[in-house]
Parts: structure tokens; sequence; C-alpha cells
């Protein structure tokens, strides 16, 4: 068969400047000297973190000269688009980068040797820091055994409540030990305020959308997205009751639960006018009450979590933060030795305590005497000591690289799943009960596991990641 004639290759005026400024610009990049930092970077995406750390001016010292540390707030995403470009490209990235809880799993797929964070689990082991810092505070940040990271945090979770409103009704919250208790014995306080027939006062804010609290409600329970050895909980009978009884809590006439969106003017306005009784909160939420709703101040307290079975855990946990040192960091030892200042000394501890109300993973200082003062707001309760007596008690936290998407699904399922039931589906919604709804959740949740299971399977570097069921 004849072949056809090959065409000769020509280009335009215009297309040879361009081949010759992409030539240039090549040689340019290549040829172009790296300019020497002043200092040691940091990038965050916590603004409150960024400007205490501004606030410090911290000196790190590198063959005897001082060098400050020069601190960037960027946006999440686009911390972590510039942060995951240079570890692919090798292009500069700053000496040591807070990561947030949900974004690590972008930093940990595929080999292990190809993450772009430093390995530091011996050196953790060598200075005794992995005996120092509170052991499940270190789950987020461990991929298949490995730490990538130096934990800020613990985010303990307890239950705020109206104090005001609660002792006023007589209610004595020591009844309480389970979710069960907590609905019997707080139902008292579910009320139309405004006397036009509907009821506008309810015992918790939780809503389908409330992904936070949505989650810590999982972990306690046992459930989640996987377990620390990669087994997936997706399709878990702990995240089936947990969504059947927290949907059974939005709708019908044994409803408890209201939607009043932290960070929301409307969902704050709730809170200040006596809409909401309880509320799901982690320490740092402690701190955003405290800045955002001064008004409540001396008419909250807190108390440990409602168990999901009795003698089960009472608390749970949300969010997180590590601070990681790139593998492309030329001067490892001095970034190690600014990241300990941060992260590690007592006086850092007291700044964030005191600012958001976040209690250190560092064990020896929760003896720390700030931590144990009476805190006004809380009505003169112990805050920082209520936390610390949960903190050893907070679940484990997967940091598989399928977290996101599996917990994507479960939120998807607990969607569908208030939509049905508020539509009738289920049956009368008038008849609604965590016994009726239990046998959808588990069906959703099953199909939701199957799907993450396929995507997995994709994956050629992390197929074995997550497989067991």
């Amino acid at each position: 068969m004849p072949r056809s004639p090959r065409l000769p290759v020509t280009l335009s005026t215009g297309g040879w400047v361009i081949v010759l400024i992409a030539l240039l610009s090549s040689a340019a990049v290549a040829l172009w000297p790296a300019p020497q930092r002043e200092g040691i970077e940091l990038w965050t995406f916590a603004r409150n973190h960024g400007q205490m750390y501004m606030q410090l001016g911290l000196m790190a010292e590198h063959d005897g000269k001082p060098r400050p540390l020069v601190v960037s707030v960027l946006d999440s995403e686009a911390l972590k688009r510039r942060t995951l470009s240079g570890f692919w490209a090798g292009t500069p990235v700053a000496d040591l980068i807070e990561v947030e809880r949900n974004a690590i799993s972008n930093y940990v797929t595929g080999p292990l040797e190809h993450i772009g964070f430093t390995d530091l689990t011996d050196r953790l082991a060598a200075e005794g820091l992995d005996r120092t810092i509170n052991a499940p505070s270190f789950s987020p940040w461990t991929s298949r055994g490995r730490v990538f990271g130096l934990p800020h945090d613990v985010h303990p979770v307890l239950l705020c409540y109206r104090a005001d409103l609660v002792e006023a009704a007589g209610i004595d919250v020591r009844e309480i030990e389970t979710w069960d208790d907590f609905a019997r014995v707080m139902r008292p306080l579910v009320a139309d305020l405004d006397g036009d027939g509907t009821t506008d006062r309810y015992l918790i804010n939780l809503w389908y959308t409330s992904r936070t609290e949505l989650e810590s409600l999982l972990l306690q329970a046992g459930g989640g997205t996987f377990d620390t050895q990669g087994r997936m909980l997706v399709d878990s009978p702990a995240n089936a009751t947990v969504l059947a009884q927290a949907v059974a809590w939005m709708i019908g006439p044994n409803r408890i639960a209201i939607d009043a969106p932290n960070f929301s003017p409307s969902g704050n306005q709730l809170k200040l006018d006596g809409h909401v009784i309880c509320e799901i909160m982690p320490d740092w939420l402690a701190g955003v009450y405290q800045a955002d709703l001064p008004q409540l101040s001396g008419k909250l307290k807190l108390m440990p979590l409602p168990a999901w079975e009795s003698g089960g855990r009472r608390t749970s946990v949300a969010g997180g933060t590590m601070l990681g040192i790139p593998k492309q960091t030329q001067d490892f030892e001095t970034a190690w030795e600014v990241a300990k200042q941060l992260y590690v000394s007592p006086e850092i501890a007291q700044r964030l305590f005191t600012s958001s109300h976040i209690i250190s993973p560092v064990l020896t200082l929760w003896s720390e005497p700030f931590y144990h003062e009476p805190t006004p707001y809380f009505s003169g309760q112990p805050s920082g000591s209520l936390y610390i007596e949960q903190a050893p008690h907070v679940p484990q936290r997967s940091s598989s690289p399928f977290h996101q998407m599996a917990l994507n699904r479960i939120f998807d399922a607990a969607g569908t799943l208030y939509r049905e039931a508020s539509s009738g589906r289920h049956g009368a919604v008038d008849s609604i009960s965590p016994e009726l709804l239990r046998p959808r959740a588990e069906a959703l949740l099953s199909e939701a596991a199957e799907r993450i299971d396929r995507e997995m399977s994709r994956n050629v570097f992390l197929a074995e990641e997550g497989a067991e069921r």
C-alpha cells in the first residue's frame, strides 16, 4: 500500500517567535540563580496562627548568624496548590508549612519515598517527642506507620450548654451519660418562644449539612472513614447508627436539632436569642465563641459529650494542624529547632490558649497553671482543665489519601437520608425513628463504600491501602 507523501513542517514567523521565546525562557529559568532567603520561611493557612508568629519576632541561628522567621498567610487552596507544585516540580517552597487536617491526604498519595514532607518518625523518637506528645494527635499526620508532621493541637470536643436556661429549668446535667439520656433529660427545654404555635427552641445545633459536627459524632461512635490500618469504615455499624439517629433528631415530633451555622450572622443570632441550648464544641470553637459571641459570657458551661452507649467515649475530635518540613528545605536542623519553638514551648502554648482557647498536645505542659484558671466566659469553670481531662481519649484518625472522598460520600448519604425521611418516603414523618431509618442508612453507606472501593482500585500505588473491609 503506497504511503502518503510526508508534508514538510513549516512555521510562520509568529510560530518561530513563540519557539524562540520558549527556548530563551527555559534557558533563563535554568540559569537564573535562586534567590537566597533572608530567614526561615513559614507558610500557614490560619490567619490567627500567622499573626501570632509574626508578633513573636522569632530569630533562628544558622552558622552563627541570626535568621528571622518570615511568615506568609495563604488561602488554604492557594497553599495546597503552591506546595504540591513545589513538591512535584522541585520549585522553591517554604522551610516550614502548616497543613490542615483535611488537606493532609493530598500530600500522602503515592509511595512513601515520593511524599514531599520529611519523615520525622526517627527524629521524634530520638528526642522523646513521640512520648511527650499526646499519642492520638499524631494519627492524622501518620501514613503507613511514618509521621510527616509535628502536631499543633489535640482539639478535644465537649458539649457546651446554656447553663442559665438549663439551671433555671431545674435540669441536672449530671443525669446525662448517653445521647438517649440527653434527649430525655433536656427535652423540657424544647419550646415555642414567641407563641406562634411553632417550636423554635431546640436542644442541639446539628444538621445534615453540619460536616464538622457530624464527623465528630461519627468518630466518637467508633466510625469515620478509615481506621489507622487503612481499613474502610464507611459502611460500619457505627456510621449507620449515627446517621439514623442524627436524621431522626432533625425531623418529626421528636425533633431536637436546629440548623444554626457557626461563622454566620444568622446562626449567631439564633444562639444569642436562646434558640440553641447546646453546641458540640471543640476547644478552638470555644475560642471562636468568646470572640464572636461575648454577649453569652457567664451564661454557658461545658460538660463531656454524652456517650453513644453507657461507659462509652465522652469526647471526640474536630480539625487539626501539623507543621511539616519539606524535603527541599536547605537547612533542616534550623527549621526543626524553629518548629519546636513554635509547637513545644510553654510560652507559645500559653499564647495559643489565651488567644484561641486551643490546648497544646505536649503532655508536660498540661499542668501549666494557665490551663486551670477559672474562665469567666464559661461561668467560672476551668475550661482548660475540662478539655485536658478528655484529651487522652480523643479518637485516632486516618490520613488515608481517600479520606476526604470517603467523608464526602458519607455526607452525601446523610443528605439523601434526610431528604427521603423528611419527604415521607420512609413512612409518616410523625413516626420517624432511628430504628426505622437504620436499614436505609446501612444501604446508602454500603453503596458509598462500593463506589470508594472502585476509586481506590484505580490507584496503582495505593490499591492496597484501605482495601481491607
